[in-house]
């Protein structure tokens, strides 16, 4: 169950030519993907495209009536694998994921795809995932498509430019086959518009009928001795073919005076930021027009060296905007300047900062700068004056009043208690090396539980601990993987990997049914039923026929008690080889998105629902807090007492509480006190339980007359 439902969105893909569509950008690529006749799309789900992914799935019923083939694939390589069908016929493919870790795991497919060429159009729509907002390393696609010759297009941010860019990208493929990628960065793929569309058109071959009229052709396959010619054909025949292809279709963009003594070159999703700090100096409105020329690369690789020398022509200065390093764009322009005797002084990351993302004031502060010395008088005498920052001291005043926000498990999460259970091991048998992996388990670096010492890769924790397979050491090596991950890759590279070796580590695979951090995607283990995928497939299965011998599944992880038993058994059992402990519970954000609707619609018609809360008995809460130590469930607080000789809060639980559980079972696995408890909330009451709550009321009552009368007589001896 993905987080997002677009089943009423993706209606608009039926639009035909001359219609207005307006949406989000993920729904312009898609539909501008089936505008242009494409025959298949696949892809892996990652931000910033993750929702991408969902749009095509909600959509399966439109891209089956025009015969258009979609895969949800088991990861990145295998999406980009999938283009091999460009290679032969003369079919449009298109498959997508996330950059820079998604283009890393495709390289090797992508790599050969590029090798040996396409002849139908290849594009790979790259969620360009560089800044602040972003979850991977800081790294941009620029470097692979250079090292790969696979031309790069970066649309400006608007709807019309975004779906032209799926045209050109096409094209531009087929003109000089080659496949193309475009990267999207996050306000491209969330930036709201519209655009004029156009019908929808059936792909002039399909998939079915490349099965039944097969082709091949030698010089396109990766080996020698076509793999020494393929090089060749991409510097003297692709790369001009391209070239030509982008000079002729006006793919980069020219704004602003013809003349002027400077110029700002961007790449295209820088576009918005620029213009709107143009806006802000005083230098352009907010329909784009502007007094700076702006020479806008909506294909940032390759660059056309007269396109370039053409707009510094007559110019003292030229700023490049270019997020991020190593400054590629730069260093080419650099390179066309000197090679050209060219006069005109090229600024880059001197008022940039050579890393980071480019936000507004980043922008505003680095164009301002370069104008102020280079713009001989274009700025107007208000743009000369900063705009008024926050003091500083404002700013150290926010810093300590505004807590830190961390990454974190959510409230209720079932991979909550594996980590109190792997504490309360290290308690009693002392600290481990742990292994983390990508996905909501890795949240467990942080407090309370500040477990892992490493993330290498999707679904390679395990493989990453396998340099600690000595076994004449006292301890055993923990490392971590998630379904998703499992899935992805860490079967054969982590589990098949130990076996292969006789690792005698402890492997824990977290399964929260669910490819629950991309956005709740199902993978072949979820236990929902999908109308065009085969689930249901059980971790422990796969990892026996893989050859573990030990194996322990546990299908509820809030059983804290049970997870430290079994934990410490796989650490100190005299069996060697790969220890795997599947822990299994659903992920409480889509078991809410999936009992939410049921429960309504069970109050609406007046049946009886009855809702877990728990709560803290401040009369028995100590105050010492060791729950919450062990728990961190953002439910799970302090409140401060009226009682005067009670100084230390108590533990306390809000109404965000899901009915998990957790805390109260940590409590007892940790024998830490009897003070949680647990109440159910009725709502729709029958007379049985009307019934029942008048005789509690009851019963409670007598209790406390009789406890009034006992502390009466007391007194009064």
């Amino acid at each position: 169950m993905a987080e997002r439902s677009f089943a009423k969105e993706v209606q608009k893909l039926r639009m035909g030519a001359g219609e207005t569509f307006h949406g989000e950008g993920i729904l312009a690529i898609t539909k501008a993907l089936l505008e242009n006749g494409v025959g298949y799309v696949g892809g892996y789900q990652g931000a910033p495209i993750s929702h991408l992914m969902d749009v095509l799935a909600d959509a399966q019923d439109i891209l089956g009536e025009l015969g258009v083939h979609y895969e949800a694939s088991a990861s990145e390589a295998t999406a980009a694998a999938m283009l091999a069908a460009s290679v032969h016929y003369p079919i449009r493919g298109a498959v997508t994921f996330k950059s820079t870790v998604g283009t890393n795991v495709a390289s090797d497919a992508l790599a050969n795809l590029a090798s040996g060429g396409v002849t139908g159009g290849a594009l790979v729509i790259v969620g360009e995932d560089y800044g602040e907002g972003s979850s991977i390393m800081q790294e941009r696609s620029h470097a692979f498509a250079m090292k790969s010759q696979i031309w790069l297009l970066d649309p400006r941010p608007n709807l019309p430019s975004i779906v032209e860019t799926v045209r050109h990208g096409f094209e531009l493929s087929e003109a000089s086959n080659t496949p193309v990628m475009m990267q999207v960065r996050i306000r491209g793929c969330h930036v709201h518009g519209r655009f004029t569309a156009s019908d929808n058109k059936r792909p002039g071959m399909s998939v079915r009928d490349a099965l039944e009229n097969p082709r091949r052709d030698t010089n396109r396959i990766v080996l020698p001795p076509a793999s020494f010619l393929h090089e060749q054909e991409k510097i003297n025949k692709r790369l001009p073919q391209a070239m030509d292809y982008i000079r002729r279709h006006n793919v980069n963009e020219f704004f602003g005076p013809d003349e002027a003594k400077v110029g700002i070159v961007l790449q295209g999703g820088m576009y918005n930021a620029v213009l709107r700090a143009l806006q802000r100096i005083g230098l352009a409105d907010i329909y784009g027009e502007t007094k700076v020329p702006l020479y806008v690369l909506n294909c940032v690789y390759p660059l056309l060296n007269d396109e370039f020398l053409d707009f510094c022509a007559g110019k003292d200065a030229v700023l490049v905007v270019e997020e991020g390093q190593p400054d590629y764009i730069e260093q080419a322009f650099g390179s066309m300047l000197y090679k050209a005797g060219g006069t005109t002084k090229l600024i880059g990351k001197g008022p940039f900062p050579m890393a980071g993302e480019y936000t507004g004031q980043v922008m505003l502060d680095g164009i301002r700068t370069f104008l102020d010395e280079h713009g001989g008088g274009i700025l107007p005498s208000k743009g000369r004056a900063p705009n008024t920052p926050l003091p500083s001291d404002s700013i150290q005043q926010l810093q300590t009043k505004v807590p830190m926000r961390p990454p974190g498990f959510c409230t209720g999460c079932p991979e909550r208690p594996i980590f109190a259970a792997t504490k309360l091991v290290e308690q009693e048998l002392g600290k481990h090396h742990i292994a983390s992996d990508i996905g909501c388990h890795l949240f467990s670096i942080n407090a309370p539980f500040e477990l892992g010492a490493t993330t290498m890769g999707y679904g390679l924790g395990p493989a990453s601990a396998s340099a600690f397979n000595d076994r004449q050491a006292e301890r055993r090596s923990i490392s971590f993987v998630g379904d998703g991950g499992f899935w992805h890759n860490g079967l054969t590279s982590s589990i098949g990997n130990a076996v292969f070796n006789r690792n005698d580590g402890v492997i824990v695979i977290v399964d929260n049914y669910y490819s629950a951090a991309t956005g709740g995607q199902d993978v072949l283990s979820s236990r929902a039923d999908n109308r065009s995928k085969s689930t249901k497939h059980p971790i422990a299965k796969a990892v026996k026929g893989m050859g573990v011998e030990w194996v322990r599944q546990i299908d509820r992880t809030y059983d804290v008690g049970k997870l430290q038993a079994t934990l410490k058994e796989a650490l100190t059992t005299p069996e060697t080889g790969p220890k795997v402990i599947i822990a299994s519970s659903e992920c409480m954000l889509n078991r809410q998105r999936r009992e939410k609707p049921l429960k309504q619609a069970a109050l609406k018609a007046g049946e009886r629902v009855v809702r877990p809360r728990f709560g803290v008995d401040e009369d028995v809460c100590t105050g010492d807090h060791a729950c919450m130590r062990l728990s961190g469930c953002p439910s799970l607080s302090v409140k401060q007492l009226d009682d005067p000789l009670r100084d230390d809060p108590v533990a306390s639980i809000d109404q965000s509480c899901v009915g998990c559980g957790n805390c109260g079972e940590v409590a007892d696995a940790a024998v830490l006190c009897p003070s949680f408890y647990r109440a159910d909330l009725i709502q729709n009451p029958t007379s049985v339980d009307r019934f029942a709550d008048r005789l509690r009321r009851r019963v409670i009552g007598w209790l406390k007359n009789r406890r009034e009368r006992s502390r009466l007589i007391f007194a009064e001896n």
